[in-house]
């Protein structure tokens, strides 16, 4: 268990550092800045080749409500899942410890900022209302775990299921970050919440409860999609 743990540990830190590190430092510089399109494929990038790297240490989960999804679709024993939590949760806030102090020895630092929080009404990037940051968080995370259990089901090509999943992130981050920023991982909006400035904090239960209701939902969709008579 305590390789599992540190592999989920290094597994978030490494998508929160990638993820939100490349939408802190690279996104908005001018004239070479990546923007969304490039933070999308960074977050995907941080999911496929942590998988690769860890994933069959851990299961390569890196995100509390795939944890939990795949608990409900009955591929993760339910005794670890708060362990796993935590570890992820850990991860993610160390990351964004590391992060927090590049950014702070910028010239000109005056503070985090919006430090790739996630948000709803006008901490939400093109300003989205609760609700419509809830119904993409809930919908988002639960097409997310549809993908990474038909992807890591019998029968699939082996050795591609990271690539299918860190896609998957790649193209729910295209869609969603115009609204919410993009959590889909409630360790991943904890960790830079902590350190953001704005109502992150306050507003960090959203991004608790959406994905983790989407988690569910996505698991129980696959699970009647895939049960026979």
């Amino acid at each position: 268990m305590t390789k599992k743990l540190m592999a989920e540990f290094f597994g978030t830190f490494w998508l929160v550092l990638g993820g939100c590190g490349s939408a802190v430092l690279a996104a908005g510089v001018a004239d070479v800045g990546i923007g969304w399109l490039g933070v999308s494929f960074a977050f995907g990038l941080t999911v496929l080749t942590m998988a690769y790297a860890v994933g069959h240490i851990s299961g390569g989960h890196f995100n509390p409500a795939v944890s939990l999804g795949l608990m409900i679709g009955g591929r993760f024993p339910a005794r670890d899942l708060l362990p796993y939590w935590v570890a992820q949760t850990v991860g993610a806030f160390a990351a964004a410890l590391v992060l927090y102090i590049i950014v702070s020895g910028g010239a000109g630092y005056e503070g985090p900022g919006g430090f790739a929080s996630n948000g709803y009404g006008a901490a939400s990037p093109q300003g989205y209302s609760v609700m419509a940051v809830l119904l993409t968080e809930v919908v988002m995370t639960a097409f997310f775990l549809v993908i990474i259990l038909g992807a890591t089901s019998a029968g699939t090509p082996a050795g591609t299921a990271p690539v299918a999943i860190g896609l998957g992130l790649t193209l729910i981050h295209l869609i969603s970050i115009p609204v919410s920023n993009t959590s889909v991982n409630p360790a991943r909006s904890t960790g830079v919440a902590l350190f953001a400035e704005g109502p992150a904090m306050e507003q960090l239960w959203l991004f608790w409860l959406a994905p983790l209701a989407g988690a569910a939902i996505g698991a129980l969709i696959w699970k009647l999609m895939t049960t026979r008579d």
